[in-house]
């Protein structure tokens, strides 16, 4: 199909996480953890200690690796670079944003799932018309 996006099929797709430490930790323990020959990591724990410049060098990373397939990130995370959350349009890697124990899962704060609903509004509006 024209304009289709191109998926890696290979099977070394990585999944990146950006959370709270208990968030990532669970992920590690889960076998997602990964470090490379460079010593960089598909993950970034987040603290009070790190800055929004941080969160949002490992997004931008994160999201131009070839060998990720999944962005993870914590809502609350997500929230401190909205603007760069919702202005990803990319399929690969999708980015997908995750409670974490200290902070509820709010969707009307959801970037994908506002998307989402806009398409089938869109779509529903566009089959009434037929």
């Amino acid at each position: 199909m024209a304009g289709r996006a191109n998926i890696p099929t290979n099977s070394s797709a990585l999944i990146a996480i950006i959370a709270d430490e208990d968030t990532v930790t669970g992920f590690l323990l889960a076998g997602v953890g990964n470090v490379d020959l460079r010593k960089k990591t598909n993950y970034l724990i987040v603290d009070n200690k790190t800055t929004v410049k941080q969160i949002e060098d490992a997004f931008k990373e994160f999201t131009a690796r070839e060998d990720i397939a999944i962005v993870l990130i914590s809502q609350y995370v997500a929230n401190m670079i909205r603007f760069l959350v919702d202005g990803y349009n990319k399929p690969v890697p999708a980015i997908l944003e995750i409670p974490s124990k200290d902070h509820p899962y709010d969707p009307a704060h959801d970037s994908v799932l506002s998307r989402v609903k806009y398409l089938f509004s869109a779509e529903s509006v566009a089959s009434d018309r037929r």
